[in-house]
């Protein structure tokens, strides 16, 4: 299997990244200096993560050729409500230090702002400084929605999507419409490791159960970004291009859905 996939405007993104949920900012530095080594080349942040700097300070220091990473962040949802998308942009760039991100994503669809705020978005895809532009916690009817008002079409629908919680449903929907799903979550924070199917699975491959639970999302088509701090676990996630599972056991790991959500809804979408 590919390492990378192509998006829908050409760029090229890697498969496999690190999510940089909850981590602080010198924890996300050393995380990120200490995943380039192991391959890792994709950083996925947001300015909730209030890490941006952290991440920032990474890639000033790594040693790596800018162009070489990849660097995702996200627009939160205050930032819509009042149509600051451009400030809260340009926020991003300076916190990162950086010209240009590789991928900006809404983080969730704030209803009766998504739309505008995609416009925006496609004005910094314009202008260059956001390499592609995508979404985050969209379903069906909001993608439809926003595919029936845009110019230009997401790259990338960012979900929780995991043996636990399969979203078919969005999945076939983005891979239809050439948009790429990138799972978030993608361990479950842990939730399905102790799993007799795959444990059983991972016993046959000499791997991990994470390392199977990941391999499954690669083989449904989705991208993935794992989030570790701990030099052991990113290596671990780091190695599950090297071995396939049969339609068998893809089958058996579909059935461990149970619609199980790890992450939380913010509070300002809930009422």
């Amino acid at each position: 299997m590919e390492t990378t996939v192509t998006l829908n405007n050409g760029v090229v993104m890697p498969r496999l990244g690190l999510g940089l949920y909850k981590a602080a900012p010198d924890e996300t530095e050393q995380a990120i200096l200490s995943a380039i080594p192991m391959g890792y080349r994709l950083f996925d942040t947001a300015s909730s993560y209030k890490n941006e700097d952290g991440v920032g300070k990474a890639v000033a220091s790594a040693g790596v050729p800018r162009e070489q990473l990849f660097i995702t962040t996200k627009i939160w949802n205050n930032a819509q409500r009042i149509g600051n998308i451009e400030g809260a942009f340009e926020r991003s760039l300076e916190r990162l230090g950086l010209d240009y991100v590789d991928l900006y994503l809404i983080h969730w669809p704030v209803p009766g702002c998504y739309l505008d705020t995609w416009k925006v978005f496609e004005d910094i895809y314009r202008s260059g400084r956001a390499r592609a532009i995508g979404v985050s916690n969209f379903d069906e009817f909001q993608l439809s929605d926003l595919l029936d008002h845009c110019e230009i079409v997401p790259a990338v629908n960012q979900i929780e999507y995991h043996p636990l919680f399969v979203q078919d449903g969005i999945r076939n929907f983005c891979l239809k419409n050439g948009i790429v799903v990138q799972a978030y979550t993608p361990l479950a924070r842990g939730a399905y490791l102790e799993s007799g199917v795959l444990k059983q699975i991972a016993e046959k491959y000499n791997r991990s159960a994470a390392q199977v639970g990941l391999r499954w999302i690669l083989q449904k088509g989705c991208c993935v970004i794992p989030k570790s701090v701990r030099l052991n676990r990113l290596l671990e996630n780091s190695q599950i291009f090297d071995f396939e599972l049969d339609a068998s056991e893809m089958e058996a790991i579909d059935g461990l859905n149970e619609n199980y959500r790890v992450a939380s809804i913010p509070e300002d979408l809930l009422h």
